[in-house]
């Protein structure tokens, strides 16, 4: 029996190189040892190629861990630690040594500033999750390391979570529709189970095929708020029994919708009735 085929978007390989974790494992013209670094960009698309015209399949957040394998013009192929995804970063976005984080974003978005001051010049804008390593306070402000001025109060330390991951997906309601976005601008109905998860200390997979397998089953008469809803290439949150709320393609943007209007328009396109419910 022949071994089963790496699946390539969690297997750290690539035009002959592999990790040398996989050594034995799989077949590769030579081994090396990734590299640890971490986004230092607030969003760092990983794209498919090493081109900026590539397809996105996933994004870094500031501060998240990223093991790279080897570069090449002006890309780095990695591994995201956060959940095996391995992809193409510019490697501009990317950093060395790795620091350990002391906090992240809770708000939905903030502004890091170059000064203490509101007034300052914007470093940048950083959306929920990024991982902040804070070095300095000053009054309502905090200094945060390869970037700038935070407003204190819109972090929360590193292991405190929040409590409803529905009601912090809800909180992405409106933002648009983003093919392999994970920030608080732009992201896809996966990535919004995953960011909304992640602010509650919780793991989960990226993309729809993980999820789905990732998580138990339930039936259909039994779903509550809280479960996910899964079609082909598509997930989507209930909010209730007969509400879900999800970032897709139809209103490209996150959107609450009846599930049953959902289901009929999903199904009309072709996509098929839903493959099953999952308890998160």
């Amino acid at each position: 029996m022949s071994a089963p085929t790496p699946d390539r978007r969690l297997t750290l390989m690539r035009d002959g190189v592999a990790d040398v974790r996989l050594e034995g494992l799989v077949a590769a013209q030579r081994f090396a040892a990734a590299t640890p670094m971490q986004a230092s960009a607030p969003i760092a698309a990983l794209r498919k190629a090493p081109a900026p015209d590539a397809e996105q399949e996933d994004q870094l957040v500031f501060g998240e861990r990223f093991d790279v394998l080897f570069e090449v013009d002006g890309f780095a192929f990695g591994q995201a630690r956060r959940d095996g995804y391995v992809g193409y970063v510019p490697s501009d976005a990317l950093s060395a040594p790795v620091l350990a984080p002391t906090h992240r974003v809770s708000a939905i978005r903030t502004y890091a500033f170059s000064q203490p001051d509101i007034k300052s010049a914007i470093v940048g804008l950083y959306s929920l999750n990024a991982l902040l390593t804070v070095e300095a306070r000053e009054g309502r402000f905090v200094k945060v390391a390869r970037s700038g001025w935070f407003i204190e109060t819109h972090l929360t330390p590193i292991g405190r979570g929040e409590a409803d991951w529905v009601a912090v997906a809800e909180r992405f309601l409106g933002a648009p529709y983003q093919w392999g976005g994970r920030e608080s601008l732009g992201l896809d109905c996966s990535g919004i189970v995953q960011q909304a998860l992640a602010a509650c200390n919780r793991a989960c997979p990226r993309d729809t095929d993980l999820q789905r397998a990732f998580f138990p089953e339930v039936a259909a008469s039994e779903r509550r708020r809280g479960d996910l809803v899964f079609w082909k290439g598509h997930v989507a949150i209930l909010l209730d029994a007969e509400t879900i709320l999800h970032a897709n393609a139809h209103h490209m943007m996150v959107a609450i919708e009846p599930l049953d209007e959902a289901i009929a328009r999903i199904e009309a396109a072709g996509v098929g009735a839903p493959l099953g419910y999952r308890r998160v």
